[in-house]
């Protein structure tokens, strides 16, 4: 006898998978606050160190700060990768479009480091050079969603806006973008999760981010340091790549109806 029907086989692995962004969250919540509790833990695993958790910042503190960070640099990315790839793909600006591909990828080739080290004599110690740095590392997965979003639109819906009399900007707003949003959501999700990961090494410039214990770990050779603020990392980085997943349903089956 069956304890289970057929459905609830398949019902079980989804409920999971839907949950699995709120466990991520609590998880990172519980190490953000709790951390310093697990003191007794980092000690026995780390017995030579004298300081097993980093004290200097609260990582509630350093958190807030990474997100900040991440959200500014990740907006300047998105507007600039999207204007780019709009003007890119109409008429006038075609001809460029081979110009700014080329710019925006020569941007990534440079690696993030590099750019902070040429940002801070002009700017100084702090956010500003990692915002820059950020910024013109996200950009190219921004501009390639929506070159791809924009041209995946097929051709009928493009002659029956035509047909109707739609301005091109009345075609862009009412037919491309949102036909095409699913690519750019793509995009712009591969943008967030580099940059939350790359967002760490601002704090070699000053800046403070989750990257701070594992800067100052590194420095003093202090493992326990590492694995604390990686953690963190890697969990934000995480619920971040979860979240995108769950809007992209949301946007496809708003689509759908």
């Amino acid at each position: 006898m069956k304890l289970w029907p057929a459905s609830g086989k398949g019902m079980r692995p989804a409920f999971a998978a839907d949950n699995l962004l709120w466990w991520v969250l609590a998880l990172l919540g519980v190490l953000t606050f709790g951390l310093s509790r697990l003191k007794p833990l980092f000690a026995t695993l780390f017995p030579d160190l004298e300081r097993p958790v980093y004290e200097q910042d609260s990582f509630f503190s350093l958190l807030l700060a990474h997100l900040k960070i991440v959200g500014l640099s990740s907006s300047m990315a998105v507007v600039a990768g999207v204007a780019a790839g709009i003007f890119a793909t109409r008429s006038n600006g075609r001809q460029f479009r081979p110009l700014i591909e080329t710019l925006v990828s020569v941007g990534q080739t440079f690696p993030p480091v590099a750019v902070l080290a040429v940002a801070v004599p002009l700017t100084g110690f702090g956010e500003a050079p990692a915002l820059i740095a950020l910024a013109l590392y996200g950009v190219l997965p921004v501009l390639q969603g929506t070159l791809a979003g924009i041209e995946s639109v097929p051709a009928p819906a493009r002659e029956a806006a035509e047909g109707l009399g739609m301005t091109p900007w009345q075609r862009l707003l009412g037919i491309e973008l949102p036909l095409g949003a699913p690519v750019v959501l793509a995009g712009v999700r591969t943008s967030v999760i580099i940059n939350i990961g790359t967002a760490a090494i601002a704090s070699t410039v000053g800046a403070k981010t989750l990257g701070l214990p594992i800067i100052v770990g590194l420095s003093g050779f202090n493992t326990a340091y590492v694995i604390q603020g990686a953690v963190l990392v890697g969990l934000l980085a995480v619920a971040a790549d979860l979240a995108f997943e769950k809007l992209e349903k949301r946007l496809a089956r708003w689509q759908a109806a």
